[in-house]
């Protein structure tokens, strides 16, 4: 059995990749919760399970796979129908993947994953409409090209979907509404049975990460937008 380390459900944007993951390849894992403590440094006592001392970290026995598309890839490989079955689609959900996995800077830092809260923090910055705006051209895109057979990027869910399901909860929680098929995806992606577990855990959780926390990091103009709506 596998054994997945995690850390705190409403804010871990990359454990829930490899939470999905995980999930998608159908066999059963043990899940060990880890604090996060929002510092930017890991805790060095994290590295007992992984090299980095980041989380997810997947234990195969005295296998460690670390990083969230390492962890999806490896899993794919064990287990069928991770990712679609036609190499175009394949390879275009690859790499838009890859591209959420290395880029999207001013969405993490601007819009930071809190599964509970919903505020609106407009005016966005230049890079924060950009960012916004290439999510919805690779949502409408792989519907487009490839989501004939299901409501997902590829049809079916797929490892697409798992690393484009933490921008689903930021859109929710900062009241970005895409139109056409993009904005029927995030409704499909945010009412999948995986999505809506994961988000039952996260809202049970009681722990505060303030350094993640949109009504602190935006507590200047949120006070500032109250006082002009009176």
């Amino acid at each position: 059995m596998y054994t997945l380390y995690l850390g705190n459900k409403n804010y871990s944007s990359w454990s829930l990749r490899g939470w999905l993951a995980a999930k998608q390849s159908g066999a059963p894992f043990t899940e060990v919760m880890v604090a996060l403590s929002g510092e930017s440094q890991p805790n060095s006592a994290n590295r007992a399970f992984s090299p980095t001392g980041r989380v997810p970290c997947l234990h195969d026995g005295e296998n460690v796979v670390w990083d969230s598309l390492a962890i999806a890839e490896y899993l794919a490989e064990r287990h069928r129908g991770m990712w679609s079955g036609d190499p175009v689609a394949r390879a275009w959900a690859r790499s838009v993947c890859a591209e959420m996995h290395s880029g999207f800077s001013s969405l993490r830092n601007e819009m930071p994953m809190c599964i509970r809260e919903r505020v609106d923090v407009r005016p966005w910055s230049p890079g924060l409409q950009d960012d916004v705006a290439r999510v919805i051209e690779i949502w409408n895109e792989g519907r487009r090209r490839f989501g004939q057979g299901g409501s997902h990027l590829c049809g079916a869910f797929s490892v697409a979907d798992a690393f484009y399901a933490p921008v689903a909860f930021r859109f929710r929680t900062y009241g970005v509404v895409p139109d056409g098929a993009a904005g029927a995806f995030l409704e499909a992606l945010l009412a999948h049975p995986f999505l809506r577990e994961w988000e039952d855990a996260a809202l049970k959780e009681t722990a505060i990460i303030e350094a993640d926390e949109p009504r602190l990091i935006y507590r200047e103009r949120l006070a500032a937008k109250g006082k002009s709506s009176q």
